[in-house]
């Protein structure tokens, strides 16, 4: 019975704990464009793409240095 008494005031402040990190998060505008956000991750951006290969390197030999001329 004893550990009920701990625990209880326990769990209602870790409760409120989160509530209040809720209520935080909420305040400091985490939530505003969720559609946005989905969205946004389906864009490919030509800044994100990688550079596209050096035409003068692919032809060379694996194993073997590109020549330069």
């Amino acid at each position: 019975m004893n550990i009920v008494m701990l625990l209880a005031p326990f769990s209602i402040g870790l409760g409120l704990l989160a509530v209040g990190a809720f209520w935080w998060t909420l305040r400091a505008g985490q939530y505003d464009d969720p559609k946005g956000d989905a969205e946004r991750i389906l864009i490919d951006d030509p800044e994100d793409l990688p550079a596209p290969a050096d035409p003068d390197r692919s032809r060379a030999r694996p194993g073997k240095k590109a020549s330069v001329g």
